[in-house]
């Protein structure tokens, strides 16, 4: 029977389903703190919950990239092989970031890392990118890695847009067929405008003494945040939000991520800290009432073989269908509890698929 994955997003299934969260680290012991608490948390919602992106940008000194390379390699394929070991039922999804097409390291990064550690990958992040002839320059370095690694599958590419050129290409860089995701750049962004956006706007909410704007308000930084959701929302790609730098303060986090999925249309954030993962799965997660009536709609739908049905008073078909499967799936993705009469559709292998699957 087909599954309601392959009825509703027909070629977009093959696509998969990104975790709501990509944690970034870049200090070895901070790495390792940060694959155990995925595996921590994957026992204990059954599925991987997020991702965990090791840092080569921003994580390796310089003049000391290839070992911090090497090191990030050791990392990914140690998690794996401890995961099949202890035969998990969630397979670890573990991402690098490297350091942009432009430098001098990023050659060297690749063939490091995805040639050591292709096959332990769930995709790489590309920073700094401009445009789409950076995105070729990346896949092309990426696919010959990946061939000396023994992988099969194209390694998809995540992308961060961090300029204001860069944001005015976002259209056809999330056109490419190999950008899974982009994210947003917020420092970057605003210390590219020499001065003109104030670095009020670098913080989740305004300046409560000078009364500056932040960045959910300030009006060239609310472009750039949508320009990037409504880019990928046109071509099926993860627009994923930027980072808040406030990671002490839980109700600034959860309130930036609860802004940043319901008024901007972002379905992924970053998290710079461990505090900030759980807060993200919360904001980002449906609510409880609304995974009851997704439920409700999507067996109704299936017990009529996806005929138009009525519930409760409306009229749904195959349109609605696709809206209330993804929020039963994003239930899944942020470990909320699913009602029992659904819960076989996540069972394995599908849900294998789910937390392994790129998008």
């Amino acid at each position: 029977m087909a599954h309601p994955r392959d009825i509703l997003l027909g070629a977009q299934a093959a696509a998969g389903f990104l975790p709501v969260c990509d944690h970034y680290s870049g200090v070895e012991v901070r790495m390792r703190k940060s694959l155990q608490l995925q595996a921590e948390m994957s026992a204990e919602f059954g599925a991987c919950v997020f991702d965990v992106s090791l840092d080569c940008e921003d994580g390796a000194p310089v003049g000391g990239e290839r070992d911090h390379a090497q090191m990030v390699v050791a990392l990914a394929n140690e998690a794996q092989a401890v995961a099949r070991k202890a035969a998990l039922p969630v397979v670890p999804r573990i991402a690098v970031r490297v350091h942009p097409v432009d430098h001098a390291a990023f050659d060297e990064d690749v063939a490091t890392v995805v040639g050591g550690a292709g096959a332990s990958l769930c995709h790489l992040m590309v920073p700094k990118v401009e445009s789409v002839a950076d995105v070729e320059r990346a896949a092309a370095a990426v696919d010959a890695a990946a061939r000396a690694s023994g992988r099969k599958q194209p390694l998809p590419l995540q992308v961060l847009l961090e300029s204001p050129a860069a944001v005015h290409r976002a259209f056809d860089i999330a056109a490419h067929r190999r950008v899974q995701s982009i994210s947003f750049g917020l420092m970057d962004f605003v210390s590219a405008h020499g001065g003109a956006i104030p670095d009020s706007a670098m913080s989740s909410r305004p300046d409560s003494i000078t009364g500056e704007l932040g960045q959910f308000s300030h009006p060239l930084v609310r472009r750039a945040k949508l320009e990037i959701a409504a880019a990928c929302h046109a071509h099926g790609k993860v627009p994923s939000h930027c980072v808040v730098t406030e990671f002490s303060d839980t109700e600034a986090m959860k309130a930036a991520a609860r802004k940043a999925s319901r008024e901007f249309g972002y379905t992924r954030m970053w998290s710079i800290h461990p505090s900030q993962i759980r807060p993200i799965l919360d904001a980002l997660a449906p609510a409880a009432a609304d995974i009851e009536r997704a439920a409700a709609i999507i067996l109704a739908a299936a017990a009529a073989q996806w005929a138009p049905v009525s519930h409760e008073g409306q009229l749904h078909d195959r349109a609605s269908y696709r809206y209330f499967w993804q929020v039963l799936e994003r239930a899944h993705q942020t470990g909320r509890a699913l009602p029992a009469a659904v819960q076989h559709y996540f069972a394995a292998p599908a849900a294998a698929t789910l937390s392994t699957a790129p998008a």
